[in-house]
């Protein structure tokens, strides 16, 4: 004897296939599954590595991936030799602006913050505040698939004493 399914559970499971699939119902429209990059609309920078954007119509804090500023802001912390020409340099890059978020495997830090290699147009942010010595590298896996290049990069700028590489001791 053969069992054919009923109509209802064919319509229901497509639907479940549908939702799975398009990741309808989720609560985090950038949490895993989501797309690998998205755009977004900077509000605010925040510092030199971290800026303030709208996501899907959502406010996200924004930290950038692979790098790493002198801090600038940060609570019960001094401010860092160069950190406020990193913060200020952001600022002119990218507020007000449309990006690309390009995410990694893990999509947010352990304070909830959406983690990003930022692109503007052609220009790679994360890798331009690096060449210019804004900003150190910062291998976190396992976001790390730009680790390479960004290494380079900061050798490059180490050795031609750009930016925080000239101006700070140690």
């Amino acid at each position: 004897m053969s069992r054919l399914p009923s109509l209802a559970s064919v319509a229901i499971l497509v639907i479940l296939i549908i939702v799975l699939v398009t990741g309808e119902g989720e609560e985090d429209p950038v949490g895993k599954g989501a797309a690998s990059s998205t755009e977004a609309r900077v509000t605010r920078v925040v510092d030199g590595d971290t800026v303030e954007a709208t996501v899907d119509g959502r406010s996200e804090d924004i930290r950038y991936s692979g790098i790493d500023t002198p801090e600038s802001v940060k609570p019960d912390t001094p401010v860092e030799c160069y950190g406020p020409e990193a913060s200020h340099f952001n600022e002119d890059l990218v507020e007000g602006e449309t990006v690309r978020l390009e995410y990694g495997e893990e999509r947010r830090d352990v304070y909830g913050r959406l983690l990003a290699y930022v692109r503007l147009g052609d220009q790679f942010v994360n890798a331009e505040l690096v060449r210019r010595g804004y900003a150190t590298t910062l291998e976190i896996p396992p976001n790390t698939q730009y680790a390479q290049l960004f290494a380079r990069l900061e050798r490059e700028a180490a050795a031609a004493g750009r930016g925080l590489w000239g101006a700070c001791e140690g």
